[in-house]
């Protein structure tokens, strides 16, 4: 009996980045205090969550959008940063969100996914979601590549 092997699907990140690695990144930046927390690694997929408490809230109450772009960019950018060879990095150069549902408390979860990798240019849409799976957030972000040779 001829079985196939099992094949993984290609990563479309470098190998050898980590979550520990991804979250090191963080200190000392925006998402430290806003609870920002890189939680998985998938072949075609970055995944964050963040809290939806008083650093992330607006005035009444809500999941501040402002917040939620913080998430979709820095998943984003971290993504595609993962996307580019060794020396060449990217740069966010436009970004927008459309909110679709209020959260008031809880935890969000963001996923990153690439719509186009290029070498110049790339584009990401980030889905945001509460703890019941439900959409609050949809961002695009286009990011351009830069350094290297």
């Amino acid at each position: 009996m001829n079985s196939a092997p099992d094949l993984k699907p290609p990563s479309l990140f470098r190998s050898g980045v980590s979550l520990d690695q991804l979250n090191a990144l963080s200190r000392g930046t925006a998402m430290e205090p806003l609870g920002i927390v890189f939680t998985e690694i998938g072949p075609d997929y970055l995944r964050a969550t963040m809290p939806v408490d008083a650093r992330t809230r607006q005035p009444y109450g809500l999941l501040h959008g402002g917040a939620s772009v913080l998430l979709a960019e820095t998943l984003g950018s971290s993504a595609g940063g993962l996307c580019v060879a060794e020396g060449k990095g990217v740069v966010g150069i436009e970004i927008n969100a459309n909110h679709v549902r209020g959260v008031r408390e809880g935890v969000v979860t963001g996923t990153a996914r690439a719509l186009h990798v290029g070498s110049s240019t790339q584009v990401w849409e980030i889905r945001i979601e509460d703890e019941a799976g439900r959409l609050v957030c949809v961002s695009r972000l286009t990011l351009a590549v830069v350094g290297g040779r």
